[in-house]
């Protein structure tokens, strides 16, 4: 069967290597596979085991042809938020000295130099998001392909993260036998299917609760504008109950599936769970709210250090609230502990297509939802980003080229590893000293002036 019209998203989580394979057809797009299967050589979403990894990927793939009767080459790869800094960036060229047609040429052409920055050598470039063109001071372009003019500029965001994850993915799925067609952010790929059109354009916050870190990650304007990462997730859940009960983490796994509820105000004080513990021939006995108060003790730490950079950067105050996904998404009145913690509206996103109907897949929907979506100008980028040559032949080079300095767009500093060149001031004793509405309505607009200019 022709692959010509697929797309296969490859999400490699830290406790399962998910893949979904769906069709696109008069611009709608069916999950016509599935495949999973137990990571190895994966460590907080970060893959420590190339040939460990690239195991698993092969045998979670295998699952997936096998399900949508297809062989699969090309993947859509989600590349995980940690450490990832947002920067803002430009770059001009002149097309011609009289006015000529502008190709697709100049247009790679003025992604490249928007691109050239000074990155640390450990850092790489994983997508670059066009903003707007501009043809002889003409703004708001979209595809500036076959206007005619003798300057074009472009403005947009590049997305970069450490060589090292960017490398030990690319090299896995290479080992794999598998080719990457488009390299995307998680949460950028989760924005096309969590959130709706109305809270990606106002703003929203995605809190992605993996197995091995917990993602929040702010949109607005449809486009990802801050992450950062707290490193535990639902493997710390499950060690605090092993050890708390003195049970195997496999029994431990077990009892969080099927009996864990994050409220333990909501839990049965009268239900009783069997309980294998070590060292004892007779298992023992506890209740379902004892089992509750473990996992709320861990669930509530990590939302705690997760609020304060997004309270820091005004998030808190979008009108989207939060949307939570991802594995651990799926326990019994996770929303209503959010709520309880960032006290804004908080809802839950799991997938409805037959087969996937829970929230780990969010990620992997996504990234095929994503790939469908983009139109040339980002297919464009993405080969500018993932190095594919300019043209059919040698490329020309432009007459003149000038790049203006980027200017580095302000990122949580959790997730960046060099600060910002310009501070904000900080706040006077008189600013400090309004009311909480003034200081709420501030926050809410020093965010937007950070991030969405």
């Amino acid at each position: 069967m022709d692959n010509s019209e697929f797309f296969v998203g490859l999400d490699i989580g830290t406790n399962s290597v998910k893949v979904v394979v769906a069709e696109s057809s008069d611009d709608r797009l069916s999950v016509v596979g599935v495949g999973s299967e137990r990571s190895q050589g994966v460590s907080r979403g970060v893959i420590v085991d190339i040939d460990k990894a690239a195991g698993a990927i092969k045998r979670a793939v295998k699952r997936a042809e096998t399900q949508a009767n297809i062989t699969i080459r090309d993947v859509v790869v989600g590349i995980s938020a940690n450490m990832l800094q947002i920067e803002k960036c430009q770059g001009m060229i002149a097309v011609g000295s009289q006015s000529k047609e502008i190709t697709e040429n100049d247009v790679r052409q003025v992604m490249l130099v928007a691109m050239v920055q000074n990155l640390p050598s450990e850092r790489e470039v994983v997508s670059l998001i066009p903003k707007q063109f501009s043809v002889d001071g003409f703004n708001n372009i979209r595809d500036p392909r076959g206007m005619i003019g003798v300057r074009l500029e472009m403005t947009g965001i590049i997305y970069t993260a450490p060589k090292t994850i960017v490398h030990n993915t690319k090299k896995a799925i290479q080992k794999a036998g598998l080719n990457i067609i488009h390299k995307v952010i998680s949460p950028m790929a989760l924005s096309q299917v969590v959130l709706n059109d109305g809270e990606s354009d106002f703003g929203a916050v995605i809190i992605d609760m993996g197995a091995g870190q917990t993602t929040a990650s702010v949109v607005h304007d449809h486009n990802l504008k801050l992450s950062t990462v707290d490193f535990e997730g639902g493997d710390y859940v499950t060690h605090d109950i092993s050890v708390v009960l003195n049970t195997t983490v496999e029994n431990a796994n077990q009892l969080k599936l099927y009996y864990g509820n994050a409220s333990s105000a909501q839990a049965s004080t009268e239900e009783n769970i069997s309980v294998e513990v070590v060292g004892k021939n007779e298992p023992e006995t506890i209740s379902e709210e004892y089992l509750s108060e473990i996992i709320e003790a861990r669930l509530e730490q990590i939302f705690t250090r997760l609020q304060a950079p997004l309270e820091d950067a005004g998030a808190l105050s979008l009108p989207g609230g939060i949307v939570l996904t991802g594995g651990v998404a799926a326990t019994p009145n996770v929303e209503d502990l959010a709520r309880k913690i960032f006290d804004v509206k908080v809802r839950s996103y799991v997938p409805t297509q037959m087969g996937m109907r829970y929230p780990s897949y969010s990620l992997g929907l996504g990234l095929v939802t994503y790939a469908s979506r983009l139109n040339d100008i980002g297919v464009i980028a993405d080969n500018v980003v993932n190095g594919a040559t300019i043209g059919h032949n040698t490329p020309q080079q432009p007459q003149q080229v000038q790049s203006q300095q980027p200017v580095q767009a302000p990122v949580n500093p959790t997730v960046q590893e060099q600060q910002p060149q310009t501070q904000e001031p900080k706040a006077t004793d008189e600013e400090t000293s309004k009311p909480d509405e003034t200081k709420k309505t501030s926050k809410l607009k020093d965010f937007w002036s950070k991030f969405f200019d």
